[in-house]
């Protein structure tokens, strides 16, 4: 498969097509992703999950995230499958289709470090450049427009104020019991992580040429 190409056959021999979009943490991607994706026909991938996956592995091994070199080669050993559900493509860690527990603050408080690893995210962007043969795609995350699919012309930047995406997350983390602080707390935690993504060295959030950028701060879904 070309690394760069944005359709690619499937079993059936019809060229999927890929829809991309970036931007940081309570921007709305998840929820926007899935609305189009259904109205569409399109499967939803949450790449962010993958990045989750990768950290939730790492604390039930005791890999210490903080260690670059340790998390590279814990990172080659992490396995995943893929099969279309509903309206997601479903991630699968030995059998096991990880829920809530890729949201909770232990993991987002890890997350960040594990994805700034550069065999971290090339094998979670070799893993999605893979799924388009399981059929059309919306792919959310944030170097999906710049690194992954960067040749679909269907790619956006979905963005929001710190406040708003902030006001989100924490009304998401108390309705599925999961809150780990306050408001406030949780819009440190979203600038915190933006920093580290926009300064990553390797494939960092960041707008691409020729995206068509959304600010969805006033807007409702």
């Amino acid at each position: 498969m070309e690394e760069r190409n944005q359709t690619q056959s499937n079993e059936q021999g019809h060229r999927s097509r890929v829809i991309a979009i970036d931007g940081p943490s309570g921007a709305g991607k998840s929820s926007v992703s899935r609305t189009v994706g259904e109205k569409l026909g399109f499967l939803h991938v949450d790449s962010g999950a993958l990045y989750r996956i990768m950290t939730w592995q790492c604390l039930r091994h005791g890999i210490d995230t903080s260690d670059e070199k340790a998390v590279a080669a814990f990172a080659g050993t992490v396995e995943v499958t893929c099969r279309p559900e509903g309206a997601d493509l479903a991630f699968y860690v030995d059998g096991i289709r990880p829920g809530d527990e890729l949201r909770t603050p232990e993991v987002n408080a890890h997350a960040s470090p594990v994805a700034t690893v550069k065999a971290v995210r090339d094998r979670v962007t070799a893993w999605l450049r893979k799924m388009p043969e399981h059929g059309d795609l919306i792919v959310e995350g944030r170097d999906i427009t710049t690194a992954v699919f960067p040749d679909t012309p269907a790619r956006f930047y979905l963005t929001a104020s710190a406040e708003a995406r902030a006001a989100r997350r924490h009304k998401e983390e108390v309705e599925k019991g999961i809150a780990g602080g306050s408001a406030e707390e949780v819009k440190a935690s979203l600038l915190a992580r933006d920093q580290i993504d926009s300064t990553r060295k390797y494939a960092p959030l960041k707008k691409a040429d020729g995206v068509i950028e959304i600010d969805s701060t006033f807007l409702t879904l």
